[in-house]
């Protein structure tokens, strides 16, 4: 079990150096996280974008670039493009984006000549670690898929279920949230966690424990499932939380970093390699933590 990013980057550590490929890398929030990264010895970059502001940043921030390749293209399309079939053709083990907008990254993801487009849905997995909780734990989908379907739900619960295996959890328990603990047709995210946890006792959804609907309460504490009468071996210890839908996953996912202060990171999960799309508002340590889970999740298998 996971306790924290520390025991994380220790995994890491053990599996790694991976190379990452990152495009336009000419962003000093991402080029600090690839310092610290390298100096933590869990990877090898390719910086491709503007070289001659790569050169001006890592002055700056001490980023030594000797023995490092470097891909001088200042066009962000072209630069995306670029880091992208560095790991179509496996010459990277992980896609990050640098400063470029995620939708021009995603659009050359997405590329059915470069791209590392697979028959997986792709979606987001948030990882939180917060003093509240004994261990570290996933949030889906936050960024990605605005309102899955029961189907898409399935496969976004087994994109979490691999990052999860990643870090040494052989049966993760996933508990499906919705507003309320009983099933009502009128709600159907209810629904939709009811047949969720159907389908994984029948076999359908392997390698992990589904249950709900859950309160998000009863879902991380014991104390409250236990006044509610909930009998789950989820409850109060759930690895991966489902969300509903975006909007329930991104409130949660901010309200855990703003108001819990929650250390976090995130990946996009579901194409050939792991991705490391981080916000503008994320710190250096949140992208050095979304690169330690890509360095988990490409050495899984």
């Amino acid at each position: 079990m996971a306790k924290n990013f520390n025991s994380l980057m220790k995994l890491a550590k053990e599996r790694g150096p991976k190379v990452v490929s990152v495009a336009c890398a000419h962003d000093e929030d991402v080029l600090l996280s690839i310092k610290m990264a390298m100096e933590e010895g869990i990877i090898t970059p390719v910086l491709v974008g503007d070289k001659g502001k790569i050169m001006e940043i890592a002055k700056d921030i001490k980023l030594n670039l000797e023995g490092l390749e470097i891909i001088d293209e200042a066009d962000k399309v072209l630069a995306s493009r670029k880091a992208t079939e560095l790991v179509n053709v496996g010459q990277a083990h992980i896609l990050m984006k640098g400063l470029v907008d995620t939708s021009i990254i995603m659009k050359q993801v997405l590329d059915k000549e470069i791209g590392l487009r697979t028959n997986k849905l792709i979606s987001h997995v948030a990882v939180f670690d917060v003093e509240t909780y004994h261990k570290v734990f996933l949030v889906t989908d936050a960024a990605m898929n605005i309102a899955p379907d029961l189907a898409q739900k399935k496969d976004i619960i087994e994109n979490a279920v691999e990052l999860a295996q990643a870090f040494d959890i052989e049966m993760p328990k996933v508990a499906v949230l919705a507003a309320k603990e009983s099933v009502s047709p009128k709600m159907e995210a209810t629904v939709h966690a009811q047949e969720l946890a159907d389908m994984n006792k029948e076999g359908s959804i392997k390698g992990c424990i589904v249950d709900g609907p859950f309160a998000l309460d009863n879902a991380i504490s014991k104390e409250s499932a236990k006044i509610k009468g909930i009998a789950s071996v989820v409850a109060g210890d759930a690895d991966i939380l489902l969300a509903p839908d975006i909007e329930a996953g991104n409130v949660l996912y901010k309200a855990l970093s703003f108001l819990a202060k929650a250390k976090s990171a995130g990946l996009i999960l579901g194409a050939k390699a792991p991705i490391v799309l981080t916000s503008r508002a994320d710190n250096e340590e949140a992208k050095l933590n979304s690169i330690v889970l890509s360095v988990l999740m490409s050495s899984r298998g």
